[in-house]
This record gives structure tokens, C-alpha cells and sequence, in this order.
């Protein structure tokens, strides 16, 4: 029994949906919908409305069928008013949001199906309808608009539930007018004189088609959705590596700038040397010299430890709500800091970074604690952070004494800091750290109004590589 539990898990693991980016599922559902259902829906309407109203379908009895067609009349006007509306709303949205976009294709969806019910049952096909292509259809089409699993499952059940739904319906409304109309009328209207002539079998054979197409829709396209997303992971990890390791090649060619100062040092030093052994008075030119290099090369050293440990480390893909949680976790312990209240506002699927963590950790934990020391007699700081056009933006905001205009342009230089007791690399790190990955940090304050500091990282690098 453990091959097929291992078996099991392995297709659960491989079958796990993924959430795809927002960008390209708004890319989806706009070309999908507005650019191919739209003008194919419009054709399909104007059939509708010659059929159902310039044409008599039935006579005067009123039939089951004539009453279904009666209903899917009315149904016709509101089904073609919400399409209607629909589509002006997709071509006329200049900015379509993702989300907006998304409920009003899932309700039309939801509409399709059962319309298409409607018109399964009132041309008499029933389980036999050629119109039964069409929910095969509606299921693809599902599948490639709405990529996340849960909207996706959820408008195909609908699907095979209209289906069922006409061929139940069908059987009923036969049965009905077998019950109460004579023989030559139900020839009139060409309806079945028997009820068990229904095919059990074809409906059977049809409704498992159609689960099983769904399944495979859905299969296929978290495959594909794997698939791409781990090719341009690959791609995206190989290009930050890359960058990184570059940014560690220039640092090795620099760092030989130390050997001069340090021949300029030992040069001084054989000097010294020389004049001890000869008993002769130290020259202060020497020591000069000596004390100007020391300070050139930490200088030097300084300002390379950064790039220096740049190839170091592995690129992740981070989460960046976890790795926020976790900076504001480790700069304010639980229990501690009571006087400083934290608030979060995540977006949601925010896409991942593909960083190293240590240098997201750097960036989130310095900008915390540079909030955390402005506010010493407490206040209020907020974490928020948002995705848009491939770019996370991530907003830390305080309600301290602010930031004076003239040095708002200096705080992110090395060695400045508007603290008595600060270092004045913090901020630079932060920023250090931020550029290494293409992305920038900005701050907005104003004095008694606390700061902002709004950093931008890319999901993506354009940075060719090397081949």
C-alpha cells in the first residue's frame, strides 16, 4: 500500500495550483473575453433573437416545451442585456482591475451555462443536443480565463450541472406532454412517444466526457502554469546570480586598490625602521605618512565589505509577508516595546522576490529599527506593502518628529545620521542593498508629521546573461 500513498502524494504535489501573476491573468481574461468571446457571443445573440422572435418555433397549445420557450424568451432579454452590459464594461475600462474583471466574466460565465441550459431544453435535444459541443466549449473556455483553481472548478461544475439540468428538464417536459396531449399532436411538434426512449448511456458517456475533460482542463493548465513559472524562476535566479557574482568580480578588481596603500605603509615603516637602528630622531613625516594610509585603507575596506560578500549566500524565493513578519518579529520581541504599536496591511498574492534573504532582512530590519528609535516615548508605525507592474512596494510609515527638508538627502550617505548616538549605515545599507537588485528606496517627511520610507523592488531583472 505505500507505492500508490506515495504515488498519491506525488500527483497532489504536482497537481498543487499556483497562483499566477496578476498581470498576466488580467492579460488572459482581457484577451480571451473581450477580444475572442465577445464577437463570438454577439453572433451567437443575433441567431437567438432571429430564432426566438421572427420565427414561430410552436402553435397555439401550450405545450411544456411551448412554456419553456416562453421562459427562455425572458430569460433571452436579461441574458442579453447583462452580455450587453458586460461588454461595454470590458472594452470601455481603460485601467479593467483585475479583480473587478474577474467577477463580472465569473457571473457572465455563471449566465453562459445556464442560458445554454435554457436553450439545450427548448430544442428538444435534451442529453442527445448537438449543443452539447458547446458545454465542452464552455468548459475550455473556462479553463483559459480563469487560471486560479477555485473559480475555475467551481464554473465548470456549473457547466456539467446545466447540462444535466436540460437533459433532466427534457425528460420531464416529455413525459408531461406524452400525458396530456394525443398522439398526432405530439408528431406535430415532434416530441418522442415514448419516455423510455431516452439513451441512459449517452448521458452517461456524455456527462463523464465532460467531467473528464474539466479534470483534464484544470490538470493541464496547473502543468502549464508550473511549467512557465519554473522556467522563468530558473531564468529569473540564474540572472540575480549572476548580477550578484558580477557584483562580486568588480569588488575582488577593486580591493586591489589596498595594495598601495599598503606599500605606501610599509615603505614609511622600513623608514622607521631604519632610523631606530641608526639612533636617529623619529621623523614625524613618516608617521604621518603612515596614519593617512590607515585611514585611506579603512576607508577602502569600509565601503567594499558589502560587495565583497555579494556572491556569498543562495538567491530564494522569498515570501515577502513572511519575511516582513519576521523582521517586525525579530525588532520587536513579543512582550517588549508595548509603548510602539505595529500595524500590517498586506496586499493579497503578492508575488515572491528572488532575493537572498540576508539582504531582505538587512533592509527590513534597518528600516524598523530606524522607526523604532525615532519613536522613544512611543507611537504608531505601519507596515504595508503592495504589488504593481512587477515591482513590490513596501511602505514604512511612523508618526515620530520627522525628518528635517535639508537632510532628507543625506541620510542614506555612509556615516550620516541624524541620531546623537547613531552609526549612520543603517539607512545606507538599506539602500545599498536595495540597488544590488535593481530596486530604490525613497523617503517622504515632514517635521512633526514622522517619515515614510517607500522602497521599490522589482520581481523581475532584464540583465542579460552572460552565455
Amino acid at each position: 500500500m505505500r507505492f500508490p500513498t506515495e504515488s498519491f502524494h506525488q500527483l497532489k504535489e504536482l497537481l498543487r495550483p499556483t497562483t499566477p501573476d496578476p498581470a498576466q491573468q488580467l492579460f488572459r481574461l482581457k484577451t480571451i473575453e473581450r477580444d475572442i468571446v465577445l464577437p463570438i457571443k454577439a453572433l451567437y445573440l443575433g441567431i437567438l433573437v432571429y430564432h426566438f422572435y421572427l420565427t414561430p418555433w410552436y402553435g397555439e397549445t401550450e405545450t411544456a416545451m411551448q412554456i419553456a420557450v416562453t421562459v427562455t424568451k425572458q430569460f433571452l432579454a436579461i441574458y442579453i442585456v447583462a452580455n450587453v452590459t458586460a461588454g461595454i464594461f470590458l472594452v470601455k475600462s481603460k485601467r479593467l482591475s483585475l479583480v473587478w474583471g474577474q467577477r463580472v466574466v465569473f457571473a457572465i460565465s455563471v449566465l453562459d451555462s445556464l442560458f445554454l441550459s435554457a436553450v439545450t431544453l427548448v430544442t428538444t435535444g435534451g442529453f442527445d443536443s448537438v449543443l452539447y459541443w458547446v458545454f465542452m466549449g464552455l468548459v475550455i473556455r473556462n479553463a483559459l480565463t480563469f487560471p486560479v483553481a477555485r473559480m475555475q472548478i467551481l464554473l465548470n461544475a456549473v457547466v456539467v450541472c446545466s447540462f444535466a439540468l436540460a437533459g433532466i428538464l427534457d425528460v420531464i417536459s416529455t413525459n408531461y406532454d406524452i400525458m396530456n396531449l394525443e398522439d398526432p399532436m405530439l408528431v406535430t411538434y415532434g416530441l418522442p412517444k415514448q419516455a423510455d426512449q431516452i439513451p441512459v448511456q449517452l448521458f452517461l458517456l456524455r456527462f463523464t466526457v465532460l467531467i473528464f475533460l474539466a479534470g483534464s482542463c484544470y490538470g493541464l493548465q496547473v502543468l502549464t502554469e508550473n511549467a512557465r513559472t519554473a522556467i522563468e524562476e530558473a531564468r529569473e535566479f540564474a540572472a540575480r546570480q549572476e548580477q550578484l557574482r558580477a557584483a562580486g568580480r568588480v569588488a575582488a578588481e577593486i580591493a586591489h586598490q589596498i595594495k598601495n596603500p599598503l606599500s605606501i605603509i610599509n615603505n614609511a615603516a622600513f623608514a622607521l625602521q631604519r632610523s631606530v637602528i641608526a639612533k636617529k630622531p623619529v621623523p614625524v613625516q613618516e608617521v604621518n605618512i603612515i596614519r593617512e594610509e590607515i585611514e585611506r585603507a579603512d576607508r577602502i575596506i569600509t565601503e567594499l565589505m558589502g560587495y565583497a560578500q555579494l556572491a556569498e549566500g543562495r538567491v530564494e524565493r522569498l515570501n515577502v509577508i513572511q519575511e516582513l513578519n519576521r523582521a517586525i518579529n525579530q525588532v520587536f520581541p513579543p512582550g517588549t516595546y508595548r509603548a510602539v504599536q505595529v500595524r500590517t496591511d498586506y496586499a493579497d498574492h503578492l508575488p515572491p522576490l528572488l532575493m537572498q534573504r540576508k539582504h531582505f532582512s538587512e533592509i527590513a530590519v534597518n528600516l524598523l529599527q530606524n522607526a523604532r528609535e525615532v519613536l522613544a516615548e512611543g507611537g504608531h508605525i505601519e507596515v504595508s506593502a503592495e504589488a504593481k507592474d512587477e515591482v513590490v512596494y513596501i511602505l514604512i510609515q511612523d508618526d515620530g518628529p520627522g525628518i528635517p527638508p535639508e537632510k532628507t538627502q543625506r541620510i542614506f550617505e555612509p556615516y550620516f545620521s541624524t541620531k546623537p548616538h547613531g552609526t549612520g549605515l543603517g539607512l545606507s545599507i538599506v539602500r545599498h542593498n536595495a540597488e544590488i537588485y535593481g530596486g530604490h528606496v525613497r523617503v517622504e517627511s515632514e517635521l512633526g508629521h514622522g517619515a515614510r520610507f517607500i522602497l521599490e523592488l522589482p520581481t523581475r531583472t532584464f540583465m542579460k546573461i552572460r552565455q
